[in-house]
């Protein structure tokens, strides 16, 4: 097939065609031709192929495609195969989104990288790019990278109170969001700098670094020099308390003297937010427990229930694998030997807790 052939290869005209058809054999012979045809369409690096449909080009997985083909090969009835090539025909010619994002419903099979289960293992983090483990106490990318994907469209903004060396606004260039990162320690505003600055920019989107505290800082004012009135999703990982120390600021929530100052001082951070995110759009909040004194302090517990005394709709609880800190891959035995004297376990997951604001 040569490129004049690819240019007038419309997909939705030769599977409504097919529709139309009553001989099943026939059917499946011209299925193969068509997908002997698509192995040769050049894929990016992601595996999406150009097609034409409604003479227009559809951005479409290769797999995806392949796999549906496949799945109307192995039909046994007319009626079932007839079945399968109209909602083909709508997978490449319709398209069907939510409110909050911009999947396609209509071809929700090829999404297979978003994850849908409240359990997520992640084996290795992410450090392609811009991202780096440097900063003690940064999640993953691949947190921001799934919510974001789930809970905000192209173009939207996303706000980050809990900005740290800049993941959440990495993520955000990568998938064309713009994003608002705040920070109360400068070092760590001029390191995100840094790393954002890093990061292409292909969508041309705003990727704002403030210093400020997050719980009095007038958010209003901020984004309006943006020229908007709200954001659409806020992504919130806080410090664990006093588990790792940040800065020496006493208005550092990582500086509170008791759980109950830390809960005061994250309560007026999620009520500012909430002031400038729209009505029915999401909020998540990334957080992990803390053990101190024999005890074990359920702090991402304790940080849910301030979300659900605001009226906040809890959506889903996601349980995340914690991957060792360095201090504690290097002490193995010694936490193993304290937990079994102490008769507690040992740290092995966080939470991901994602609340909808009332419409």
């Amino acid at each position: 097939m040569n490129n004049s052939d690819l240019n007038n290869f419309d997909i939705k005209l030769r599977l409504k065609n097919l529709v139309e058809s009553n001989n099943l054999q026939q059917i499946k012979n011209d299925l193969k031709q068509m997908r002997e045809s698509l192995k040769k369409f050049p894929a990016d690096e992601s595996g999406i192929i150009e097609i034409i449909s409604n003479d227009s080009v559809v951005e479409i997985s290769k797999k995806f495609l392949d796999g549906e083909i496949q799945q109307i090969l192995e039909t046994k009835t007319l009626e079932r195969t007839h079945y399968y090539l109209k909602r083909l025909v709508k997978s490449v010619s319709e398209k069907r989104t939510g409110k909050v994002n911009d999947l396609n419903l209509n071809r929700w099979k090829e999404y297979d990288g978003i994850i849908t289960d409240s359990l997520w293992i992640f084996k290795k983090r992410d450090s392609s790019g811009a991202h780096n483990a440097g900063y003690w106490g940064n999640f993953i990318p691949q947190i921001p990278n799934q919510l974001i994907q789930r809970y905000t469209k192209k173009g939207e903004w996303v706000l980050d109170p809990f900005l740290g060396s800049g993941t959440t606004l990495i993520e955000c260039r990568r998938l064309g969001r713009n994003g608002m990162g705040i920070d109360i320690n400068p070092k760590v505003c001029r390191l995100a700098e840094r790393n954002i600055a890093e990061e292409k920019n292909p969508f041309k989107i705003s990727s704002p670094v403030i210093l400020a505290d997050s719980g009095k800082i007038n958010l209003h004012s901020e984004i309006k020099n943006f020229g908007i009135q709200k954001v659409q999703f806020v992504l919130m990982h806080p410090p664990y308390w006093d588990i790792i120390k940040f800065s020496d600021d006493e208005s550092d929530l990582s500086n509170s003297g008791s759980v109950e100052e830390f809960l005061k001082s994250f309560s007026a951070v999620l009520e500012n937010c909430l002031k400038i995110l729209d009505k029915g759009r999401f909020i998540a909040v990334v957080i992990g427990d803390k053990y101190s004194g024999g005890e074990w302090i359920p702090l991402g517990f304790y940080v849910m229930k301030e979300f659900l005394n605001r009226g906040l709709k809890l959506k889903s609880t996601v349980v995340k694998n914690f991957d060792e800190t360095t201090a504690k891959r290097q002490q193995k035995e010694l936490w193993r030997y304290r937990a079994l004297a102490g008769g507690f376990y040992i740290f092995k997951h966080e939470y991901i807790f994602i609340f909808q604001k009332n419409k």
